[in-house]
């Protein structure tokens, strides 16, 4: 922002809610999926000898593992520093995040018997989050926090499969072979993320981004009768208060169309469709967010500045646009690239 520019009064205001709701602004927005975290050496620095889930539910930390990339790098909205399974955790499924590995169910769901396990969430089971968001808030003023949670088919295939996959062959072989539980086993888990997200918003998140993580796994006939379902009740039970919703995917490039039919305002689109095909297959009426290839940050601020025009250039006749990578930063980027990325993006596209 130049310095004849006044900043937004409130995050209403923002260029990156004006993006997403399709408006004109002062910049192109920019923010980073997993911008709190592993690339930072003051995010290692406070997170020492402090669990993965432990530190979800600790408000002060969660606060400033949140705001350190916004001091850092300038970015146009914090998002909510937490985990896809925290919700889970909330309400009693027995979990562990293993570092090098990822989250880890004690009690896989096969049966019928074992959606027992699922029961509503209630605001009280995450009340560090109401306590997180508030802080976060009042320290960001009028930078955006968005919200976020993963979504049901993602969660699924953690809690059928019992850890991460790569075939997803116990999630698929239940999908495919008992559609009802299937189909059930996702209800709920939509229930559980609206609440989730409810929270979050109802505490102050300005925007919510829902994660299906790995739902490129899906061929889009599966997606649209398998998925598609549970995702548009959790943008439907979020959509009265009015914040925008955005949705991604990993490997998504056969389904953008199917994602923003799920309720999204803004789709997410991954390094490997340009945005000005992704606005094709995804239609009127959506903001883009992305879409630069995490990994080109290792390349030099040449080949980055040169990677970054061109996705600016494919943007160039979307109605939103949020400047964003294809996936998340890779815990080894370094974080000065991240800053000077934010300021070419900020600088090639002031108006």
């Amino acid at each position: 922002m130049s310095a004849n520019q006044t900043p937004p009064s409130a995050p209403y205001d923002s260029a990156f809610l004006r993006a997403c709701r399709r408006e004109p602004v002062p910049h192109t927005p920019v923010w980073f999926m997993r911008q709190a975290g592993r690339s930072l050496p003051e995010y290692r620095k406070v997170r020492e000898g402090v669990g993965m889930l432990e530190s979800c539910m600790r408000p002060e930390l969660v606060t400033e593992i949140t705001l350190q990339p916004v001091r850092r790098h300038h970015v146009d909205a914090a998002i909510y520093f937490s985990d896809i399974v925290v919700p889970l955790k909330a309400i009693g499924i027995d979990l562990d995040i293993k570092p090098g590995v990822g989250p880890v169910v004690e009690r896989p769901i096969r049966t019928r018997a074992d959606l027992a396990q699922l029961r509503d969430l209630t605001p009280e089971d995450v009340s560090y989050v109401t306590e997180a968001v508030g802080l976060l808030t009042r320290e960001l003023g009028p930078t955006p926090l968005i919200g976020f949670a993963g979504a049901p088919f993602t969660l699924a295939s953690y809690l059928v499969e019992g850890g991460p996959s790569r075939t997803y062959e116990n999630a698929k072989a239940m999908m495919y072979g008992d559609p009802e539980l299937w189909a059930d086993l996702l209800d709920r888990l939509a229930d559980i993320t609206a609440a989730f997200l409810k929270v979050q918003i109802e505490a102050g998140a300005s925007a919510v981004q829902l994660f299906d993580s790995w739902a490129g796994a899906l061929a889009p006939a599966d997606y649209r009768g398998s998925v598609l379902p549970a995702s548009a009740k959790v943008f439907r039970a979020v959509e009265s208060y009015g914040v925008p919703r955005i949705h991604f995917g990993v490997g998504t490039g056969e389904l953008l169309g199917l994602m923003g039919e799920a309720g999204a305002d803004v789709v997410g689109v991954d390094w490997r469709v340009p945005l000005d095909e992704a606005v094709r297959r995804v239609g009127p009426g959506k903001a883009l967010q992305g879409n630069l290839d995490p990994t080109v940050l290792f390349a030099g601020t040449q080949a980055v500045e040169a990677k970054a025009r061109e996705v600016l250039d494919s943007a160039k006749d979307l109605e939103g646009h949020v400047f964003n990578l294809g996936h998340g930063v890779m815990p080894t980027t370094d974080p000065d690239a991240l800053t000077r990325l934010v300021e070419y993006v900020h600088t090639q596209t002031a108006r």
